[in-house]
C-alpha cells in the first residue's frame, strides 16, 4: 500500500470516525419521541440552515450535478439550480415560520404526515396511512442514491469493488442515525455542510488559477467543447456533448420546476418545525440562501473546468491523458469527476479530506430520510393507529428498527453499480414535491381545505406522477413534478369545495393566524 492510499484512508477514518462520535454522544438526549424525530425544538439558526441545505443536496450536488457539467450539460445544470435556489427561498419565507406555528397549534404535531392528519382533522387515518405511504416509497429510492454514491466514492479513491463501498456506508449512517436521531443528524449535517462549502471554495479557485485565470479557463473550456462535438475525443463525449446542446422549451421548464419539490419534502421542511424560535427563521434563510450560492457556484466551476483540468494536469477518469475521454461510456461513469479532480489537484491527505464532502453530501441526506421515514412510520402508524398506548421507549425502539429496515431495502435497490445518482434523486424529489407540496401550502394559506380534499389530492398527486415518470415523448418528457404537482393542487381544491368544512378545524386555524410571529 503506497503513502498516498495510507494518507487518504486515515483521513476518511478520522472524518467516519468523529460522524460516529457524534452519534453516540447525541444518544443519551433522546428520552422522547419528539426529542428524536425534532430534538425538542431547540436547533438554532446555523443549524438549522445548513442542516436543512446539506440534507437537501446529497451527493447529486457533488456528484450528479458535476457530472452532469462535465459532458457538456451546462445549460440544464444552471436552470436546475437556478429552479432550486428560487425553491429554498420561497420555501423559508413563505412556509417556515407558519409551519412552525402550525405545527404546534394543530397537536404540537413532531412529523409531516401527523400535522397533516391533525390539521385536517382526519379520522379515517387514510391521510396518514397514504402519506406514509409515499414516504416510505419515495424516500427509500432517495436514500438509495446516498449509498450508491458511497459505492462509486470508495471504488474511485480505494478500488474498492463496490458493493464493499455499500456496506461501508450503509454501516456509519445507520450507526449515528439509530443512536444519535435528530440531534446528532443536525449535527452531522452542520459539520458535512461546512465541509461541502469549503471544498467548493478552495477547490474553485485553484482550478481557475490553474488554468490560467478566468478568461484563460472560459476559453480552454470552449474550446475542449468545440472539439467534443466534432468527435475529437471519441463517440462517447461526441454524443454527450452533441445530446446536450439542445436543451430549451419544454427543458428549461422542468429543470426550474425542480424548486417546486422544496415546497413538500419532508425531511427539508421539518427543519422549519424543529427551529428554536419563529424570530431566529429570518438568520437561518440567509444563511442557507448562500450556502446554496456558494455550492452551486462550485458545482460549475469543478463540473465544467473539470474535463480540462484533467485533460492537462492528471488523468480523467481513471484513464491516461493520451486516451482522454474513451472510457465514458455512460453517465455514471461522468459522476466521478469530482473525485478525480481532487485526487488530481491535492495531496493524498487534504484530498482524503475534501473526498469526504462527498461522503457528507451522502450522508447528510440519507441520515435524514431515514429519520423521517422511521418517524411517519413508527408515531403516525405505530403509535397513531396500530397501539396508541405505546410508552415513548417503545416508540423510539421501533423508530430505530423502521431505520434499520428501510436501509436493508435501499441498500437492495442501491446494489445496480450503473445506477445514475441524478436518475434516483430526481424520482424521488418529484414524487415529494408532487405530492406534499400542495398540501402543505393549502394547510397553511387556506382555511377552507377538508381531509377529503387533501386524501384525493395526495393520492391523485401521487398516481401521477409514478406514472408520469413511466411514460416518454411529447409532453411526457416534462418532468414529472410539474403535472403531479397541479393536480394535486386542483383536485384538493375542487374536493374540497365539493366537502363539508370543519368548524372545530377552521377555529383551530384562525387561532394559529393569530399567533404573533
Amino acid at each position: 500500500m503506497t503513502p498516498q492510499m495510507i494518507a487518504k484512508i486515515l483521513a476518511f477514518v478520522i472524518y467516519l470516525g468523529f460522524m460516529i462520535y457524534i452519534g453516540l454522544r447525541n444518544a443519551n438526549k433522546n428520552s422522547t419521541s419528539a426529542d428524536f424525530f425534532l430534538g425538542g425544538r431547540k436547533a438554532g439558526p446555523w443549524v438549522t440552515a445548513l442542516s436543512a441545505e446539506a440534507s437537501d443536496s446529497s451527493a447529486w450536488l457533488l456528484m450528479g450535478l458535476p457530472g452532469l457539467c462535465y459532458l457538456g450539460g451546462v445549460k440544464e445544470t444552471f436552470w436546475t439550480a437556478l429552479g432550486l435556489i428560487a425553491g429554498t427561498y420561497l420555501s423559508w419565507l413563505f412556509i417556515a415560520k407558519p409551519l412552525r406555528k402550525c405545527s404546534i397549534t394543530f397537536g404540537d404535531s413532531i412529523t409531516i404526515p401527523e400535522f397533516l392528519s391533525n390539521r385536517f382533522k382526519d379520522k379515517s387515518h387514510v391521510l396518514s396511512i397514504v402519506s406514509v405511504v409515499f414516504i416510505v416509497l419515495f424516500f427509500t429510492i432517495y436514500t438509495a442514491s446516498g449509498f450508491v454514491a458511497c459505492a462509486k466514492l470508495f471504488n474511485s479513491v480505494f478500488g474498492l469493488p463496490y458493493h464493499a463501498g455499500l456496506a461501508i456506508g450503509l454501516l456509519v449512517i445507520l450507526c449515528y442515525t439509530i443512536t444519535g436521531g435528530y440531534t446528532a443528524v443536525c449535527s452531522t449535517d452542520f459539520v458535512q455542510g461546512m465541509l461541502i462549502v469549503i471544498a467548493f471554495i478552495i477547490s474553485a479557485i485553484v482550478a481557475v488559477f490553474s488554468l490560467g485565470g478566468v478568461s484563460s479557463a472560459i476559453s480552454s473550456v470552449q474550446t475542449f467543447q468545440a472539439d467534443a462535438i466534432v468527435g475529437k475525443f471519441g463517440d462517447a463525449m461526441k454524443n454527450a456533448f452533441t445530446a446536450n446542446q439542445s436543451y430549451k422549451g419544454m427543458s428549461i421548464v422542468s429543470a426550474l420546476a425542480w424548486g417546486l419539490g422544496y415546497f413538500g419534502m419532508p425531511h427539508i421542511i421539518v427543519r422549519f418545525m424543529g427551529i428554536r424560535s419563529n424570530t431566529e427563521i429570518k438568520k437561518a434563510r440567509r444563511i442557507g440562501i448562500s450556502w446554496m450560492i456558494i455550492s452551486y457556484v462550485g458545482t460549475f466551476i469543478i463540473g465544467t473546468l473539470g474535463t480540462v483540468y484533467l485533460f492537462k494536469h492528471g488523468t480523467i477518469l481513471g484513464t491516461g491523458a493520451d486516451t482522454v475521454i474513451e472510457g465514458i461510456t455512460h453517465y455514471g461513469d461522468a459522476e466521478t469527476v469530482f473525485s478525480a479532480t481532487m485526487q488530481n489537484m491535492y495531496p493524498a491527505f487534504i484530498a482524503g479530506i475534501f473526498l469526504c464532502a462527498i461522503l457528507a453530501a451522502s450522508m447528510s441526506t440519507a441520515d435524514s430520510q431515514l429519520l423521517a421515514a422511521s418517524s411517519a412510520v413508527s408515531q403516525d402508524i405505530y403509535k397513531g393507529l396500530i397501539k396508541k398506548d405505546a410508552g415513548e421507549k417503545e416508540v423510539l425502539n421501533i423508530s430505530r428498527f423502521v431505520v434499520f429496515v428501510i436501509a436493508l431495502i435501499a441498500l437492495f435497490l442501491s446494489l445496480n453499480p450503473n445506477s445514475s445518482i441524478f436518475g434516483l434523486v430526481s424520482f424521488a424529489w418529484s414524487g415529494f414535491g408532487g405530492t406534499f407540496g400542495p398540501l402543505v401550502i393549502l394547510a397553511l394559506y387556506w382555511k377552507r381545505t377538508t381531509a377529503q380534499g387533501a386524501i384525493a389530492g395526495l393520492i391523485c398527486g401521487g398516481v401521477t406522477d409514478v406514472a408520469w415518470h413511466y411514460l416518454h415523448g411529447g409532453i411526457f418528457d416534462l418532468y414529472e413534478i410539474v403535472p403531479a404537482f397541479v393536480i394535486c393542487l386542483v383536485v384538493t381544491i375542487v374536493v374540497s369545495l365539493c366537502t363539508k368544512p370543519d368548524a372545530e378545524v377552521a377555529a383551530k386555524f384562525d387561532e394559529y393566524k393569530a399567533l404573533a410571529d
